[in-house]
């Protein structure tokens, strides 16, 4: 059984950067497409960006694009998020996910391990 823990998260003014990670333990997830989705108060858990098994195809919600990087260590078990230029619309609790499949993918019902998530607050 696989588990997903991410850390990281914090509190930032508009404008700073946050690097968040996420540690996977209990199984390898070196061939599954890994991806970050947050959760906004009151809304719905929304698609970041995800990166292919391989790391050579990455996909980013047009919102974080330029902003946001997405990367992985596979011998690490880890994937990240690079986070510049925060807004305060960048307010949320950030999830990590591992896909059932191995393409990179904005949708969540492939993914079926998530994280248990980490609060991001960026204040104007």
């Amino acid at each position: 059984q696989g588990h997903l823990v991410e850390s990281g998260g914090g509190s930032v003014q508009a404008g700073g950067s946050l690097r968040l990670s996420c540690q996977g333990s209990g199984r390898t997830f070196s061939s599954s497409a890994m991806a970050w989705f947050r959760q906004a108060p009151g809304k719905e858990r929304a698609f970041v960006a995800t990166i292919s098994w391989s790391g050579s195809s990455t996909y980013y919600a047009d919102s974080v694009k330029g902003r946001f990087t997405i990367s992985r260590d596979s011998a690490k078990n880890s994937v990240y998020l690079q986070m510049i230029s925060l807004k305060p619309e960048d307010t949320a609790v950030y999830y990590c996910a591992a896909a059932s499949t191995s393409y990179a993918t904005q949708y969540k019902e492939t993914y079926d391990y998530w994280g248990q998530g980490t609060q991001v607050t960026v204040s104007s």
